[in-house]
């Protein structure tokens, strides 16, 4: 099982941001490839294969945010409402489109941790939004050692961890109230505190959270 779950995550192309790179004299007007717009790079899949069957906490969300033009004071303003709404989307929709998977969800290891307080963090409370950082593959300490005791706790080695959300006005969209909704996640072997795959999901919508329904939507696609 170790060795088909490495392989099937080492065999995922990272999520990230990347430039063009190739160019058409003609169609650029002789511009330098520096010159163009760097463009999102298409959400990687969610690799379930190699973690079928296993016990895969995830962990509620701890960041979250918007650009102010979007307006959604109202929407967003209450944090802990915002990201309770939000672990709501994620685990729901996790659960029922990647039923291979025995998920923990948050509200079950948020009763693990009180059961173990003196050797366990609050998973609310853990730095884990600084797992958004593109090119981190080893989960610095302290995070690292909180990480692998909540999991172990949870009775697995993975864990799909929601590092942030931000909400971004959508790019070449007539309709002003249009935005992106840009979820940065990862998977991370917890013993080896290592990040084994990564990517940001990506969603449009009206209001939050019809654009985070679409953007975990795209982590298994092939679904409607």
């Amino acid at each position: 099982m170790k060795n088909k779950t490495l392989l099937a995550l080492n065999g995922v192309v990272r999520g990230g941001w990347f430039a063009t790179v190739l160019y058409s004299a003609t169609a650029c007007g002789g511009k330098s490839a520096s010159s163009q717009t760097p463009v999102p790079a298409p959400t990687a899949p969610l690799p379930t294969a190699g973690i079928a069957s296993a016990r895969v906490p995830l962990l509620p969300l701890t960041l979250i945010a918007a650009e102010d033009t979007l307006g959604w004071r109202t929407e967003l303003g209450n944090r802990t409402a915002a990201l309770a709404a939000a672990d709501s989307v994620i685990g729901t929709l996790i659960r029922a489109r990647s039923p291979e998977v025995n998920w923990v969800l948050p509200d079950e290891l948020r009763r693990e941790a009180r059961r173990s307080p003196t050797f366990a963090a609050n998973p609310d409370q853990m730095g884990t939004s600084l797992l958004r950082a593109e090119k981190l593959e080893m989960v610095p300490d302290p995070l690292r050692a909180e990480l692998r005791t909540l999991v172990a706790l949870a009775n697995a080695r993975y864990a799909l961890v929601p590092a942030a959300l931000v909400y971004r006005r959508a790019a070449g969209s007539a309709n002003p109230r249009m935005a992106t909704a840009e979820l940065a996640i990862v998977l991370v072997d917890a013993r080896l505190g290592r990040v084994g795959w990564r990517t940001v999901a990506r969603g449009d919508g009206e209001d939050p959270w019809s654009a985070l329904t679409r953007a975990v939507k795209a982590l298994t696609p092939g679904l409607p």
